[in-house]
């Protein structure tokens, strides 16, 4: 059989000209269209262009650490037990003297050794100041920066930031160096371009490229979480390395990555611009980060808590206690209030709170907007500075009370009591902690679910204090004939340690 071709619809009389004439206007027209689609799918034709433009401003960071060897003593670094006559017992005598001082001797000690590593980091300033990863520097003896055409220099560390994973370096250039600038992280997109670049596997500079996948990521690596999400090929090596955009500028330091293999599978998590930026000039003027400090214990707004505050939609951060030495409370915030606004930032949820406090200026004085008793009010607060502290050890327990009976009542499914000598004693509650004291939980109540135990105390029904389990009853009967449908309760534990939690009145 001879197979011939279906006659083209064009091939008619002379009436089908004008269906013909449309045809190829569509035609050419879905080309047109398909054309830039194809280019964007191929990447933007910028990529050269800004790699050429600030690949000598990218630096490998390599440095070194000398290990202690854990020997010391007989059986510790010395031959592994073999049994008798066994052909590999030479070998390992052999290998293991030879990593031993002088002559085989010291006892089994083993010597100390050299590990290397290597990372990326980037020129922010043409006197020789370079941004990295702590982890990239951390604990090494001997930093070197690498150039891009393999000159080697010695650098020195200008600060380090560990709550945010940041490192400032600096050496002293032997020529002209080409820096970076910022941008402006709080402008990208979902799906804007941007560039990594940096020393994978030690291979060297490479160029590798995605779309911002997703911002403000919290993977609670640290307190002030607030990645950009790429999938940008971001691998061992590209630590402390920028990633650009289009225009050339550093919008964020690629920090870690996700992955179950090591290499990329397209999670890359880089520290925005913006948290860079205010870090770098900390650690450059002062050697070390003055954050902003509220003085406050936050927790999130859950459904049940709104609804028990009268806040819709759910929002904010619910001040959970109060630092008495803190500047919360000579401005009068307190526990029970929810911060929905901090220095004319929304705050949405409790690490909203926590990053905008923390980047705040030290004895700025701030306004605050609080949820209290379901109105809003405005307050002023000068923020102290951020220490890290130790935490305050518990109280010494007396031990020599008399015991006591307890009276319990039962209520939302809790066995409860007023604070005796004795229920302090068995629980360790500190004396500082007011309130009625549970004793037992049902395994099938609500008050189960949301991981009250006994040993905790509950210090306030619906935000009045309770001073025994007749008050709780009470406020609890109250509630019910008002028609709520949740309490919240303000729960303490033995240390003085404030939590909200809200449990069902149904």
């Amino acid at each position: 059989m001879i197979a011939t071709a279906a006659p083209s619809p064009c091939a008619r009389p002379a009436r089908r000209t004008v269906l013909c004439s449309f045809l190829a206007v569509l035609l050419l027209g879905a080309t047109a269209a398909v054309s830039p689609r194809a280019a964007l799918a191929r990447g933007p034709d910028g990529i050269a262009d800004v790699a050429e433009k600030v690949i000598d401003a990218v630096v490998n960071i390599s440095t070194s650490q000398t290990i202690e060897a854990k020997g010391g003593g007989e059986g510790r670094g010395a031959v592994p037990q073999l049994p008798p006559g066994s052909p590999f017992e030479e070998f390992f005598e052999d290998f293991f003297k030879n990593r031993r001082g002088p002559g085989g001797k010291g006892g089994g000690e083993l010597q100390p050794r050299k590990t290397n590593s290597l990372g990326s980091g980037f020129i922010v300033d043409p006197s020789g100041i370079v941004v990295t990863n702590n982890h990239v520097i951390a604990d090494a003896d001997e930093i070197n920066v690498i150039m891009n055409d393999g000159t080697k220099i010695k650098a020195e560390i200008v600060g380090v930031d560990k709550k945010t994973d940041l490192a400032v370096l600096k050496f002293k250039p032997p020529k002209d160096l080409v820096a970076v600038k910022f941008g402006d992280s709080d402008k990208l997109r979902l799906g804007d371009w941007v560039i990594a670049i940096g020393n994978p596997f030690s291979l060297g500079g490479t160029v590798t490229a995605g779309i911002v996948s997703a911002k403000n990521r919290d993977i609670s690596s640290g307190p002030y979480d607030s990645y950009i999400q790429t999938d940008a090929a971001i691998n061992r090596g590209n630590s402390g390395g920028p990633l650009f955009n289009l225009e050339g500028e550093v919008i964020g330091v690629n920090t870690l990555i996700i992955s179950p293999s090591g290499g990329s599978i397209g999670l890359g998590f880089a520290v925005p611009s913006k948290t860079v930026a205010g870090v770098v000039d900390q650690l450059r003027q002062f050697g070390e980060l003055r954050r902003g400090w509220l003085g406050v214990r936050i927790q999130p707004v859950t459904d049940e808590i709104a609804d028990s505050l009268s806040i819709k939609p759910a929002r904010g951060a619910l001040i959970a206690g109060v630092d008495d030495k803190g500047p919360a409370k000579p401005a009068g915030i307190e526990p029970g209030d929810v911060v929905v606004k901090f220095d004319g930032k929304d705050i949405k949820e409790p690490k909203d709170l926590s990053r905008i406090v923390a980047d705040t200026a030290v004895g700025k004085e701030v306004e605050v907007i609080v949820i209290r008793k379901g109105e809003e009010q405005t307050l002023k607060v000068t923020l102290g500075r951020l220490e890290d502290t130790e935490k305050a050890q518990p109280a010494a327990i007396k031990k020599d009370e008399p015991a006591e009976k307890p009276v319990t009542q039962k209520a939302l499914g809790l066995d409860l009591a007023s604070l005796s000598k004795d229920l302090r004693s068995k629980y360790k509650i500190k004396d500082s902690v007011k309130g009625v004291i549970v004793t037992g939980v049902d395994a099938t109540s609500d008050a189960a679910d949301k991981h009250l135990s006994a040993g905790d105390v509950i210090v306030e029904v619906a935000q009045e204090a309770v001073a025994n389990a007749a008050d709780i009853k009470k406020r609890i009967d109250t509630l019910k004939k008002d028609g709520k449908k949740t309490v919240l309760l303000l729960v303490s534990n033995g240390d003085g340690e404030l939590r909200f939690v809200a449990l069902s009145l149904q």
